[in-house]
């Protein structure tokens, strides 16, 4: 292996100078683009990121009206036929973590056979839908073939 130790030729204003600066501007350069691409990705990952948070705070709240509508539903259901008044109510909760009103109306149709209800659920937050229910309750008939003293 041969190495050789001869000057190259350089014209005389090539200087040390120029050659320093250039290389430090242009990592300046390259900062800059990483940055710029770094801040794209950052913010569309953002972006992703509220977007899922929103659609989780909508799921919740949809998971939390269909537990109020079920508890109502299972209420009037669950009481006698004849304890259930005409008319509407209405009821207002300010708690966490489900702030809503509901409005119960109660309609007879059949008098004293048939009742029918509604239960609306409209929450506080505009960002949870309302909802509705409607269930029809009828008056049980009364068997006697078990009554060995009825007539």
């Amino acid at each position: 292996m041969k190495i050789s130790l001869r000057k190259s030729v350089r014209p005389a204003n090539a200087g040390t100078i120029s050659s320093a600066v250039a290389p430090q501007g242009f990592i300046i350069v390259e900062v800059i683009v990483a940055m710029v691409l770094l801040a794209v990705a950052v913010t569309s990952l953002a972006a992703l990121l509220y977007s899922i948070s929103q659609s989780g705070m909508v799921a919740t709240g949809n998971a939390y009206r269909n537990g109020v509508l079920m508890n109502e539903v299972n209420r009037l259901e669950g009481i006698p036929y004849d304890s259930i008044a005409v008319g509407y109510q209405t009821n207002s909760v300010s708690t966490a973590p489900y702030p809503h009103s509901s409005v119960v109306t109660v309609s007879e149709p059949v008098v004293n056979t048939v009742k029918s209800i509604q239960v609306v659920i409209t929450p506080t937050n505009v960002k949870y839908k309302p909802d509705t229910v409607k269930f029809t309750r009828t008056k049980a008939r009364t068997s006697k073939a078990l009554c060995t003293t009825c007539t």
